[in-house]
Formats: structure tokens, sequence, C-alpha cells
């Protein structure tokens, strides 16, 4: 508990820190081009993923001044810390390749922070919420070292938009994403569906489709 505490007032201080330096770099007209970091998953990539992206590149004003490197973490690293990917991980770096505010994919991103990597990447400020993300450490924020060094520039969340609201929207409307695939000639085979889901997916003869009975 002592611990924790001590990284929270760290944090807290780094977080004064972090916003004076960034409200400094929008000042700066000197033509310097900062080097802002954003990580993630990015599976399932979507508007949320884009808008934080975009407001990375323009946190210090003109986009201009922001060189925008995008970290994309691995397969094992993520079913490690959170669990299963739906796409892999050339899929999640080609994705946010093709966003437009982003500069540069970094594809072996680590899930904390250090300063090796910091340095090695010239990395002037590292964009995320400031949501703590646990890692299983004594400081549950996989962030401190960059909110203690004063490097940490706030984004805000989309609402209303995650790759876990995606999944859970399908899994809750399963049936209907079943059908929906079935009636496009995928076969029950490539949906892995089990031989009793395979027997429920009969032919009707009222609209002469196959269709996924719940039984």
């Amino acid at each position: 508990a002592l611990e924790a505490k001590q990284c929270d007032a760290g944090n807290d201080d780094g977080m004064a820190l972090s916003r004076q330096r960034v409200e400094e770099a929008r000042k700066d007209e000197s033509g310097r081009v900062y080097r802002v970091y954003c990580d993630g998953v990015f599976d399932l990539y979507h508007v949320g993923h884009a808008l934080m992206f975009k407001q990375a590149k323009h946190a210090l004003g003109r986009p201009e001044k922001t060189y925008l490197l995008a970290g994309v973490c691995s397969d094992e690293l993520t079913r490690k810390y959170k669990g299963p990917t739906v796409l892999d991980h050339r899929t999640r770096c080609e994705s946010v390749a093709n966003c437009r505010w982003v500069d540069e994919v970094v594809p072996d991103a680590p899930w904390v922070l250090n300063e090796a990597f910091l340095e090695q990447h010239r990395i002037d400020f590292v964009a995320h919420d400031a949501i703590p993300y646990s890692c299983g450490d004594s400081c549950d924020d996989v962030y401190s070292v960059v909110k203690r060094r004063g490097m940490f520039l706030e984004t805000q969340r989309t609402e209303g938009i995650s790759t876990s609201d995606i999944v859970t929207s399908i899994v809750r409307d399963y049936n209907t994403y079943v059908d929906r695939n079935i009636d496009r000639g995928y076969t029950p085979q490539q949906l892995n569906l089990s031989f009793t889901a395979t027997v429920c997916c009969c032919f009707c003869p009222c609209c002469g489709q196959q269709r996924h009975l719940d039984l």
C-alpha cells in the first residue's frame, strides 16, 4: 500500500510537469518537430483509434510540429496481458499504417515503456488517456515511467466505441451473424460450428434458404 501511494504521488507530480512541458511545446515556434508516441493493440481498428491518433497529431498545435509514432503490441504480449486478438499482428500494423495521422509504425512495441525504449526512438512525449493501466506490478500503471519523467501527453477516449464493445455486440448477436454468413455462402466448417450447430443450420422450405435455428 505504501509503494502504491508513493507511486501515485510520483505520477501526480509527473502529470503536472507533463502538462507544463506540453504547454511549452505548444508555444514553441522554433520549427522543432516533436516525436510523439502512441501505443496499443489496435485490434479491429475503429474510429476511436483514429481519433486518438488525430488528437496526438494535433496536440501541440499545427500537425507539422509532430512526428507521430504508433507502437503496436505483438500477439504474444497481448495474449499474455490482455487476451487473444481477432486480427493478427501484421494486419493490426497495416491497419495503423494506413491512418493519415500516423508517420511511422513501431511493430515491436513493449507492453511497459522503459528508459531504453524512449531513448532508442528519441521520444519527446507519449500520448494516451490518463486512466492507469495495470500490468501486475507494484505500481499498477504501465505509463508510470513516462509520467514521472514529465513526458505524458493526455488524450481523451472516444465514448461508445472500443474493440471490446465490438466483440460484445458480435457475441451478443451471435445467431444473427451466423445467419448472415451462412446467407453469404460460408459453410458451417468455415464458421467452426460444432456438429450440433451444423445440424441447426438447416434448409428452410418456406424461403428456400439455409437458416440457423435455436434448439
